[in-house]
Protein backbone atom coordinates (compact mmCIF):
# COMPACT_ATOMS: atom_id res chain seq x y z
CA UNK A 1 0.00 0.00 0.00
CA UNK A 2 1.66 3.36 -0.68
CA UNK A 3 -1.07 5.83 1.27
CA UNK A 4 0.64 7.42 4.28
CA UNK A 5 -1.54 5.69 6.61
CA UNK A 6 0.09 2.42 5.80
CA UNK A 7 3.41 3.18 6.60
CA UNK A 8 2.45 4.83 10.08
CA UNK A 9 2.75 1.87 12.99
CA UNK A 10 -0.52 1.09 14.35
CA UNK A 11 -0.26 1.86 17.47
CA UNK A 12 1.49 4.99 16.87
CA UNK A 13 -1.89 6.24 14.71
CA UNK A 14 -4.15 4.33 17.24
CA UNK A 15 -2.35 6.97 20.18
CA UNK A 16 -2.88 9.71 18.06
CA UNK A 17 -6.27 8.82 17.12
CA UNK A 18 -7.07 8.56 20.64
CA UNK A 19 -6.03 11.92 21.70
CA UNK A 20 -7.80 13.67 18.89
CA UNK A 21 -10.84 12.09 19.84
CA UNK A 22 -10.09 12.60 23.71
CA UNK A 23 -9.26 16.41 22.31
CA UNK A 24 -12.72 16.54 20.25
CA UNK A 25 -15.06 15.04 23.29
CA UNK A 26 -13.41 17.91 25.66
CA UNK A 27 -13.92 20.67 23.13
CA UNK A 28 -17.81 19.45 22.58
CA UNK A 29 -18.50 19.08 26.45
CA UNK A 30 -17.24 23.02 27.23
CA UNK A 31 -19.34 23.95 23.99
CA UNK A 32 -22.12 22.34 25.56
CA UNK A 33 -21.32 23.94 28.85
CA UNK A 34 -21.02 26.89 27.20
CA UNK A 35 -24.72 27.01 25.17
CA UNK A 36 -25.90 25.42 29.00
CA UNK A 37 -27.17 22.34 27.11
CA UNK A 38 -25.73 19.39 29.13
CA UNK A 39 -26.48 16.87 31.36
CA UNK A 40 -24.09 16.37 34.39
CA UNK A 41 -23.01 12.88 36.37
CA UNK A 42 -22.24 13.25 39.76
CA UNK A 43 -23.23 9.53 41.72
CA UNK A 44 -26.71 8.56 41.28
CA UNK A 45 -27.47 12.71 40.17
CA UNK A 46 -27.99 14.08 37.07
CA UNK A 47 -28.12 17.89 36.13
CA UNK A 48 -30.40 18.98 33.29
CA UNK A 49 -30.04 22.32 31.27
CA UNK A 50 -32.95 22.98 33.01
CA UNK A 51 -34.68 21.86 36.31
CA UNK A 52 -37.54 21.03 34.65
CA UNK A 53 -35.97 18.68 31.96
CA UNK A 54 -35.48 15.96 34.72
CA UNK A 55 -39.40 15.45 33.59
CA UNK A 56 -38.79 13.31 30.25
CA UNK A 57 -41.83 15.12 28.63
CA UNK A 58 -40.41 17.83 29.05
CA UNK A 59 -37.02 16.57 27.98
CA UNK A 60 -38.61 15.48 24.85
CA UNK A 61 -40.04 18.54 24.09
CA UNK A 62 -36.80 20.64 24.80
CA UNK A 63 -35.15 18.32 22.92
CA UNK A 64 -36.98 18.77 19.72
CA UNK A 65 -36.15 22.46 20.64
CA UNK A 66 -33.02 22.19 20.25
CA UNK A 67 -32.74 20.28 17.09
CA UNK A 68 -35.05 23.02 15.56
CA UNK A 69 -32.70 25.46 16.01
CA UNK A 70 -29.92 23.60 15.09
CA UNK A 71 -30.78 22.46 11.95
CA UNK A 72 -34.36 24.16 10.92
CA UNK A 73 -33.53 26.47 7.41
CA UNK A 74 -34.90 29.25 8.53
CA UNK A 75 -31.92 31.89 10.39
CA UNK A 76 -32.96 32.26 14.09
CA UNK A 77 -33.71 35.79 13.75
CA UNK A 78 -36.57 34.77 11.10
CA UNK A 79 -38.27 33.35 13.69
CA UNK A 80 -39.53 32.77 17.51
CA UNK A 81 -39.76 29.21 18.21
CA UNK A 82 -40.14 29.57 22.01
CA UNK A 83 -43.77 31.73 21.19
CA UNK A 84 -44.81 28.97 18.48
CA UNK A 85 -43.82 26.20 21.06
CA UNK A 86 -46.13 28.43 23.61
CA UNK A 87 -49.10 28.89 21.37
CA UNK A 88 -48.77 24.82 20.11
CA UNK A 89 -49.27 24.11 24.29
CA UNK A 90 -52.48 25.85 24.52
CA UNK A 91 -54.05 24.50 20.74
CA UNK A 92 -53.32 21.28 22.36
CA UNK A 93 -54.13 21.39 26.09
CA UNK A 94 -56.79 24.66 25.42
CA UNK A 95 -55.19 26.36 28.08
CA UNK A 96 -53.12 29.19 28.50
CA UNK A 97 -49.42 28.97 30.31
CA UNK A 98 -47.83 32.65 30.17
CA UNK A 99 -44.31 32.59 28.36
CA UNK A 100 -42.14 34.92 30.37
CA UNK A 101 -39.53 35.34 27.73
CA UNK A 102 -38.51 33.89 24.33
CA UNK A 103 -35.82 31.88 25.89
CA UNK A 104 -35.03 28.65 26.14
CA UNK A 105 -34.99 28.30 29.95
CA UNK A 106 -38.45 30.00 29.90
CA UNK A 107 -39.83 27.35 27.32
CA UNK A 108 -38.94 24.79 29.56
CA UNK A 109 -40.82 26.24 32.27
CA UNK A 110 -44.13 26.92 30.05
CA UNK A 111 -43.72 23.28 29.30
CA UNK A 112 -43.65 22.00 32.81
CA UNK A 113 -46.60 24.28 33.70
CA UNK A 114 -48.69 23.25 31.00
CA UNK A 115 -47.70 19.71 31.75
CA UNK A 116 -48.38 19.46 35.77
CA UNK A 117 -52.20 19.68 34.50
CA UNK A 118 -52.20 16.68 32.58
CA UNK A 119 -53.88 13.49 35.25
CA UNK A 120 -52.10 10.21 33.60
CA UNK A 121 -48.68 9.50 32.00
CA UNK A 122 -50.73 8.77 29.07
CA UNK A 123 -52.06 12.08 29.04
CA UNK A 124 -48.35 13.03 29.59
CA UNK A 125 -47.29 11.55 26.18
CA UNK A 126 -50.05 12.31 24.24
CA UNK A 127 -49.26 15.95 24.82
CA UNK A 128 -45.87 16.14 24.57
CA UNK A 129 -46.36 14.08 21.19
CA UNK A 130 -49.03 16.59 19.61
CA UNK A 131 -47.23 19.95 20.96
CA UNK A 132 -44.24 18.75 18.99
CA UNK A 133 -46.57 17.65 16.22
CA UNK A 134 -48.30 21.09 15.78
CA UNK A 135 -45.01 23.41 16.10
CA UNK A 136 -43.50 21.39 13.02
CA UNK A 137 -46.51 21.80 11.30
CA UNK A 138 -46.66 25.49 11.92
CA UNK A 139 -42.62 26.32 10.89
CA UNK A 140 -42.73 27.55 7.23
CA UNK A 141 -43.18 25.63 5.10
CA UNK A 142 -46.47 25.02 7.20
CA UNK A 143 -47.24 21.22 7.12
CA UNK A 144 -43.39 20.22 5.91
CA UNK A 145 -41.64 19.48 9.13
CA UNK A 146 -43.02 16.48 10.93
CA UNK A 147 -42.70 14.11 14.24
CA UNK A 148 -41.98 10.57 12.87
CA UNK A 149 -42.66 7.09 14.69
CA UNK A 150 -40.28 4.28 14.11
CA UNK A 151 -42.61 2.77 11.89
CA UNK A 152 -43.23 5.96 9.96
CA UNK A 153 -40.19 6.75 9.14
CA UNK A 154 -38.90 2.70 8.04
CA UNK A 155 -42.34 3.91 5.35
CA UNK A 156 -40.72 7.44 4.15
CA UNK A 157 -37.73 5.12 3.68
CA UNK A 158 -39.02 2.73 1.68
CA UNK A 159 -40.95 5.87 -0.25
CA UNK A 160 -37.59 7.26 -0.62
CA UNK A 161 -35.86 3.86 -2.30
CA UNK A 162 -39.02 3.21 -4.60
CA UNK A 163 -39.73 0.23 -2.09
CA UNK A 164 -43.51 -0.87 -1.92
CA UNK A 165 -43.99 -3.91 0.44
CA UNK A 166 -47.26 -4.02 -0.08
CA UNK A 167 -46.69 -5.09 -3.94
CA UNK A 168 -46.51 -8.07 -5.93
CA UNK A 169 -46.22 -7.87 -9.58
CA UNK A 170 -45.48 -11.78 -9.59
CA UNK A 171 -49.50 -11.79 -8.70
CA UNK A 172 -50.45 -10.12 -11.77
CA UNK A 173 -48.92 -12.31 -13.18
CA UNK A 174 -50.86 -15.91 -11.54
CA UNK A 175 -47.23 -16.89 -10.76
CA UNK A 176 -45.09 -17.44 -7.38
CA UNK A 177 -42.53 -15.17 -6.20
CA UNK A 178 -38.99 -15.75 -7.60
CA UNK A 179 -40.24 -17.51 -11.12
CA UNK A 180 -38.07 -17.22 -13.43
CA UNK A 181 -37.84 -14.83 -16.66
CA UNK A 182 -39.21 -17.79 -18.85
CA UNK A 183 -42.08 -18.21 -16.45
CA UNK A 184 -42.64 -14.83 -16.71
CA UNK A 185 -42.64 -14.33 -20.66
CA UNK A 186 -45.00 -17.55 -20.91
CA UNK A 187 -47.94 -16.22 -18.52
CA UNK A 188 -47.29 -12.50 -19.96
CA UNK A 189 -47.98 -14.05 -23.33
CA UNK A 190 -50.87 -16.36 -22.29
CA UNK A 191 -52.93 -13.73 -20.10
CA UNK A 192 -52.28 -10.84 -22.90
CA UNK A 193 -53.81 -13.41 -25.79
CA UNK A 194 -56.67 -13.70 -23.41
CA UNK A 195 -57.74 -9.81 -22.84
CA UNK A 196 -56.62 -8.91 -26.62
CA UNK A 197 -59.96 -9.33 -27.65
CA UNK A 198 -61.63 -7.27 -25.32
CA UNK A 199 -62.36 -3.41 -25.47
CA UNK A 200 -63.88 -2.83 -22.09
CA UNK A 201 -61.84 -0.54 -19.49
CA UNK A 202 -61.44 -2.33 -17.22
CA UNK A 203 -59.57 -4.85 -20.07
CA UNK A 204 -57.43 -2.23 -20.90
CA UNK A 205 -56.29 -0.96 -17.29
CA UNK A 206 -55.78 -4.98 -16.58
CA UNK A 207 -53.45 -5.25 -20.00
CA UNK A 208 -51.24 -1.84 -18.70
CA UNK A 209 -50.68 -3.85 -15.00
CA UNK A 210 -49.56 -6.54 -16.94
CA UNK A 211 -47.29 -4.93 -19.19
CA UNK A 212 -45.32 -3.17 -16.53
CA UNK A 213 -45.31 -6.56 -14.45
CA UNK A 214 -43.76 -8.34 -17.76
CA UNK A 215 -41.46 -4.97 -18.24
CA UNK A 216 -39.93 -4.94 -14.30
CA UNK A 217 -39.56 -9.28 -14.27
CA UNK A 218 -38.87 -9.74 -17.68
CA UNK A 219 -35.70 -8.00 -17.37
CA UNK A 220 -32.62 -9.43 -15.60
CA UNK A 221 -31.34 -6.73 -14.19
CA UNK A 222 -34.94 -4.90 -12.93
CA UNK A 223 -35.98 -8.62 -11.88
CA UNK A 224 -32.91 -8.84 -9.53
CA UNK A 225 -33.79 -5.42 -8.46
CA UNK A 226 -37.40 -6.36 -7.32
CA UNK A 227 -36.91 -9.45 -6.16
CA UNK A 228 -34.39 -8.56 -3.21
CA UNK A 229 -35.50 -5.53 -2.06
CA UNK A 230 -39.06 -5.04 -3.92
CA UNK A 231 -37.50 -1.81 -5.73
CA UNK A 232 -39.04 -1.06 -8.71
CA UNK A 233 -37.63 0.34 -11.97
CA UNK A 234 -37.82 4.55 -12.14
CA UNK A 235 -36.68 5.23 -15.70
CA UNK A 236 -38.78 3.98 -18.61
CA UNK A 237 -36.81 4.27 -22.28
CA UNK A 238 -38.28 4.52 -25.59
CA UNK A 239 -36.78 5.62 -29.01
CA UNK A 240 -39.19 8.42 -30.70
CA UNK A 241 -37.31 8.65 -34.01
CA UNK A 242 -33.89 10.03 -33.40
CA UNK A 243 -34.99 10.78 -29.72
CA UNK A 244 -33.99 8.98 -26.88
CA UNK A 245 -37.26 9.62 -24.64
CA UNK A 246 -36.43 8.71 -20.79
CA UNK A 247 -39.22 8.88 -18.39
CA UNK A 248 -38.36 9.69 -14.82
CA UNK A 249 -40.83 8.49 -12.56
CA UNK A 250 -39.27 8.98 -9.24
CA UNK A 251 -35.73 9.66 -8.00
CA UNK A 252 -34.49 6.57 -6.37
CA UNK A 253 -31.37 5.38 -5.11
CA UNK A 254 -30.88 2.94 -8.83
CA UNK A 255 -32.51 6.32 -11.12
CA UNK A 256 -28.72 7.34 -11.59
CA UNK A 257 -27.56 3.27 -12.55
CA UNK A 258 -30.99 3.01 -15.09
CA UNK A 259 -30.16 6.36 -16.19
CA UNK A 260 -26.88 5.09 -17.14
CA UNK A 261 -27.97 1.66 -18.50
CA UNK A 262 -30.50 3.07 -20.78
CA UNK A 263 -28.08 5.30 -22.35
CA UNK A 264 -25.57 2.86 -22.83
CA UNK A 265 -28.27 0.45 -24.38
CA UNK A 266 -29.22 3.22 -26.73
CA UNK A 267 -25.79 3.77 -28.17
CA UNK A 268 -26.20 0.76 -30.92
CA UNK A 269 -29.29 2.31 -32.27
CA UNK A 270 -27.95 4.58 -35.17
CA UNK A 271 -28.53 8.10 -35.61
CA UNK A 272 -29.78 9.45 -32.00
CA UNK A 273 -29.04 13.07 -31.89
CA UNK A 274 -31.97 13.93 -28.89
CA UNK A 275 -33.56 13.04 -25.61
CA UNK A 276 -36.56 13.85 -23.88
CA UNK A 277 -36.32 13.83 -20.15
CA UNK A 278 -39.46 13.48 -19.13
CA UNK A 279 -40.10 15.18 -15.01
CA UNK A 280 -43.80 15.30 -15.07
CA UNK A 281 -45.43 13.86 -12.08
CA UNK A 282 -42.07 13.11 -10.45
CA UNK A 283 -42.26 13.85 -6.50
CA UNK A 284 -38.31 13.73 -6.28
CA UNK A 285 -36.41 12.03 -4.28
CA UNK A 286 -32.94 11.69 -2.62
CA UNK A 287 -30.49 15.37 -3.50
CA UNK A 288 -27.25 13.61 -4.04
CA UNK A 289 -28.86 11.95 -7.35
CA UNK A 290 -28.54 15.53 -9.07
CA UNK A 291 -24.57 15.77 -8.03
CA UNK A 292 -24.31 12.67 -9.50
CA UNK A 293 -26.11 13.30 -12.65
CA UNK A 294 -25.19 16.53 -13.44
CA UNK A 295 -21.33 15.18 -13.43
CA UNK A 296 -22.18 12.54 -16.46
CA UNK A 297 -23.17 15.73 -18.22
CA UNK A 298 -20.23 17.79 -17.08
CA UNK A 299 -17.68 16.08 -15.25
CA UNK A 300 -16.34 15.73 -11.22
CA UNK A 301 -15.81 18.57 -8.87
CA UNK A 302 -18.14 21.24 -10.72
CA UNK A 303 -20.38 23.73 -9.32
CA UNK A 304 -23.74 22.00 -9.38
CA UNK A 305 -25.92 24.41 -7.07
CA UNK A 306 -26.45 26.40 -3.63
CA UNK A 307 -28.46 25.16 -0.60
CA UNK A 308 -30.03 27.61 1.72
CA UNK A 309 -29.39 27.46 5.11
CA UNK A 310 -29.81 29.59 7.87
CA UNK A 311 -28.73 32.56 5.99
CA UNK A 312 -25.35 30.73 3.99
CA UNK A 313 -25.27 29.62 0.73
CA UNK A 314 -23.82 25.85 0.69
CA UNK A 315 -22.24 25.27 -2.59
CA UNK A 316 -22.98 21.12 -3.91
CA UNK A 317 -20.12 19.93 -6.70
CA UNK A 318 -20.59 16.91 -9.07
CA UNK A 319 -19.29 13.82 -8.08
CA UNK A 320 -18.76 11.50 -11.12
CA UNK A 321 -17.24 12.02 -14.49
CA UNK A 322 -18.29 12.73 -17.63
CA UNK A 323 -19.81 9.65 -19.44
CA UNK A 324 -18.79 9.96 -22.81
CA UNK A 325 -22.25 8.13 -24.84
CA UNK A 326 -23.79 11.48 -23.22
CA UNK A 327 -21.98 13.68 -26.25
CA UNK A 328 -24.33 12.51 -29.48
CA UNK A 329 -27.46 14.12 -28.01
CA UNK A 330 -26.98 18.13 -28.76
CA UNK A 331 -30.61 18.86 -27.70
CA UNK A 332 -31.97 17.88 -24.64
CA UNK A 333 -35.67 18.82 -23.49
CA UNK A 334 -37.12 18.50 -20.07
CA UNK A 335 -40.90 17.90 -19.67
CA UNK A 336 -42.33 19.37 -16.69
CA UNK A 337 -45.75 19.70 -15.56
CA UNK A 338 -47.32 20.95 -12.17
CA UNK A 339 -46.68 17.96 -10.08
CA UNK A 340 -42.77 17.73 -10.89
CA UNK A 341 -41.89 18.85 -7.69
CA UNK A 342 -38.54 18.38 -4.97
CA UNK A 343 -35.27 16.66 -6.71
CA UNK A 344 -36.69 16.64 -9.99
CA UNK A 345 -37.49 20.40 -9.94
CA UNK A 346 -33.69 21.11 -8.66
CA UNK A 347 -32.59 18.97 -11.50
CA UNK A 348 -34.93 21.08 -14.21
CA UNK A 349 -33.62 24.41 -13.03
CA UNK A 350 -29.85 23.19 -12.84
CA UNK A 351 -30.17 21.70 -16.18
CA UNK A 352 -31.42 24.84 -17.30
CA UNK A 353 -29.16 27.34 -15.64
CA UNK A 354 -26.57 25.62 -17.44
CA UNK A 355 -27.93 25.75 -20.97
CA UNK A 356 -27.93 21.79 -20.57
CA UNK A 357 -31.34 21.58 -21.86
CA UNK A 358 -34.49 23.80 -22.39
CA UNK A 359 -37.57 23.07 -20.24
CA UNK A 360 -41.42 22.58 -22.12
CA UNK A 361 -44.45 22.16 -20.22
CA UNK A 362 -45.56 24.41 -17.35
CA UNK A 363 -44.27 25.71 -14.09
CA UNK A 364 -43.39 23.39 -11.90
CA UNK A 365 -45.20 22.63 -8.42
CA UNK A 366 -42.89 25.01 -6.10
CA UNK A 367 -41.58 22.55 -3.81
CA UNK A 368 -38.14 23.33 -3.13
CA UNK A 369 -36.73 21.97 0.34
CA UNK A 370 -34.68 19.61 1.34
CA UNK A 371 -35.50 17.69 4.30
CA UNK A 372 -33.75 15.47 6.80
CA UNK A 373 -34.56 13.18 9.36
CA UNK A 374 -32.94 13.92 13.07
CA UNK A 375 -33.49 11.27 15.88
CA UNK A 376 -34.78 12.20 19.48
CA UNK A 377 -32.88 10.17 22.39
CA UNK A 378 -35.63 11.24 25.30
CA UNK A 379 -37.69 7.91 25.65
CA UNK A 380 -41.36 9.11 26.31
CA UNK A 381 -42.92 5.90 24.41
CA UNK A 382 -41.12 2.11 25.90
CA UNK A 383 -42.96 0.62 22.40
CA UNK A 384 -41.25 3.62 19.92
CA UNK A 385 -38.31 5.99 18.96
CA UNK A 386 -39.23 9.22 17.68
CA UNK A 387 -37.46 11.48 14.27
CA UNK A 388 -38.05 14.75 13.37
CA UNK A 389 -37.93 15.32 9.51
CA UNK A 390 -37.38 18.97 9.20
CA UNK A 391 -36.64 21.11 6.10
CA UNK A 392 -32.98 22.01 6.54
CA UNK A 393 -32.52 23.87 3.32
CA UNK A 394 -34.31 25.92 0.27
CA UNK A 395 -32.91 25.01 -3.43
CA UNK A 396 -32.76 27.84 -5.81
CA UNK A 397 -34.11 27.62 -9.80
CA UNK A 398 -32.22 29.06 -12.30
CA UNK A 399 -33.08 33.06 -11.44
CA UNK A 400 -31.58 32.46 -8.08
CA UNK A 401 -34.91 32.75 -6.50
CA UNK A 402 -36.00 29.70 -4.37
CA UNK A 403 -37.62 27.35 -6.04
CA UNK A 404 -40.18 26.91 -2.69
CA UNK A 405 -43.73 28.52 -3.39
CA UNK A 406 -42.11 29.60 -6.91
CA UNK A 407 -41.65 26.72 -9.45
CA UNK A 408 -39.50 26.42 -12.38
CA UNK A 409 -40.85 28.26 -15.21
CA UNK A 410 -40.47 26.55 -18.52
CA UNK A 411 -38.98 27.66 -21.77
CA UNK A 412 -42.09 26.62 -23.65
CA UNK A 413 -45.40 26.79 -21.85
CA UNK A 414 -47.68 24.35 -23.40
CA UNK A 415 -50.45 26.04 -22.02
CA UNK A 416 -50.33 28.71 -23.87
CA UNK A 417 -51.82 28.45 -27.33
CA UNK A 418 -49.14 28.19 -30.39
CA UNK A 419 -46.99 26.83 -28.29
CA UNK A 420 -45.72 24.08 -30.75
CA UNK A 421 -44.39 27.10 -33.25
CA UNK A 422 -42.19 28.15 -30.67
CA UNK A 423 -40.23 24.67 -30.70
CA UNK A 424 -38.04 25.24 -33.29
CA UNK A 425 -36.68 28.64 -31.01
CA UNK A 426 -34.87 26.62 -28.61
CA UNK A 427 -34.12 23.14 -30.66
CA UNK A 428 -32.47 22.26 -33.76
CA UNK A 429 -33.20 18.12 -33.82
CA UNK A 430 -36.56 17.98 -36.37
CA UNK A 431 -37.03 14.41 -34.50
CA UNK A 432 -36.88 16.16 -31.22
CA UNK A 433 -39.42 18.73 -32.34
CA UNK A 434 -41.63 16.21 -33.85
CA UNK A 435 -41.68 14.20 -30.53
CA UNK A 436 -42.38 17.27 -28.33
CA UNK A 437 -45.38 18.18 -30.28
CA UNK A 438 -46.72 14.63 -29.91
CA UNK A 439 -46.03 13.68 -26.88
CA UNK A 440 -45.52 16.95 -23.98
CA UNK A 441 -49.86 17.26 -23.32
CA UNK A 442 -50.12 13.29 -23.68
CA UNK A 443 -49.55 11.37 -20.19
CA UNK A 444 -45.75 9.92 -20.03
CA UNK A 445 -45.05 6.95 -21.80
CA UNK A 446 -44.05 4.08 -19.03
Amino acid sequence: MNSILARIPYLKFFGERRRMTLAVLAALILALVALGVYVRYSGTAIRYATPQEADPYVRFDMEAYDSILANYWMPHDKYDLSRIFDLSAEKVTGGTFPLATSTRAATAAMLAKAFSAATSTAAKRDFAEKTVAVVLYNLIPNGRDQLLSAREETALRQDVSNINPASNLYDSLGLAKGASIAEVDAAYAKKEAALAASSSPDAAAKRQELAYAHEVLGSGYTKSLYDTAQIEPSVFKHILGHTLYLDFDKVSPTTLQEFARAVDSASTTPGLDSMILDMRSNVGGALDFLQNFLGLFIGDNQYAFDLYHQGDYEVQRTVQPVFPELSRYGDIAILTDGLTQSTAELTTATMKRMRLAHVVGVTTRGWGTVENTYPLATEIDPATKFTLLLVNSLTLRDDNQPIEGNGVVPDVDTSKAGWQGRLPQYFRSASLIQALADEATKPPLH
